[in-house]
């Protein structure tokens, strides 16, 4: 796994690339936006990205953008010495997948970047070819691939983004609360706001609904949660 990180005080980057390769993965180091962005065009490989938010020229949130446009299954951790919340959901509102505010410990990183990890690598084929996908009429949800259908074209996903369908999918129906969804999808040990899962259902509307201000799939459960709608699940299927 390589991992791509960002961060232009070099003291904080040597002790972050340490500590990532003492968990094997791969590092390669960018001291400014520009150079992460020519990082990523060059090493076609890399899977998380890890930003810090303050750098001159370039800042991390533009970088976030870049890269999620490009390359839209990337897994990105928005690191920020800021605790306002405008930046974390400026940041998701980017398409960062996780955040951490500075100082932070090394564990606490690791940890999150191993989550993402697990998120992103694809599922062993052990199980039924019928168990490894779920069927969201119009959509299907490819479990091993890691891919969201509709009527053959792929709706192009964050890992984060996919878990949520992912989630709910398998919960047809049923209420899930935004605590529920932030636990499952997040982690138990995540540190941070609820509104992360709205902003990432809301970037999810507008991939699968025709009309995202009143959405025929991704029903809101008020004050509680959100439920894949059970009239829009094809019988059938």
């Amino acid at each position: 796994m390589k991992v791509l990180l960002l961060e232009d005080e070099k003291s904080i980057r040597d002790f972050i690339r340490i500590n990532l390769r003492r968990e094997n993965y791969e590092v390669v180091e960018a001291a400014t936006g520009e150079e992460a962005l020519a990082l990523a065009e060059e090493q076609h490989d890399i899977e998380i990205a890890i930003l810090d938010v303050m750098l001159p020229g370039i800042d991390g949130f533009e970088v976030c953008s870049v890269l999620r446009q490009k390359y839209p299954r990337i897994g990105i951790i928005m690191l920020t010495a800021k605790s306002q919340e405008v930046d974390k959901v400026m940041g998701l509102n980017n398409g960062a997948d996780d955040y951490m505010s500075k100082p932070f410990s090394p564990a606490e990183l690791l940890a999150r970047v191993n989550a993402l990890h697990r998120r992103l690598s694809p599922v062993t084929p052990v199980q039924q070819e019928e168990t490894n996908k779920i069927n969201l009429h119009p959509f299907t949800l490819l479990l091993d691939e890691r891919k969201l259908i509709n009527q053959g074209q792929e709706i192009v996903l964050t890992p984060k983004e996919f878990s949520i369908i992912k989630l709910l999918g398998e919960n047809v129906n049923k209420a899930i609360s935004r605590d529920e969804i932030l636990t499952a999808v997040w982690g138990q040990f995540f540190v941070g706001d609820l509104k992360v899962v709205d902003v990432n259902i809301r970037r999810i509307r507008q991939k699968i609904e025709q009309d995202p201000a009143h959405p025929a799939f991704l029903e809101t459960v008020w004050g509680y949660g959100y439920l894949w709608r059970k009239d829009t699940v094809d019988a059938g299927h």
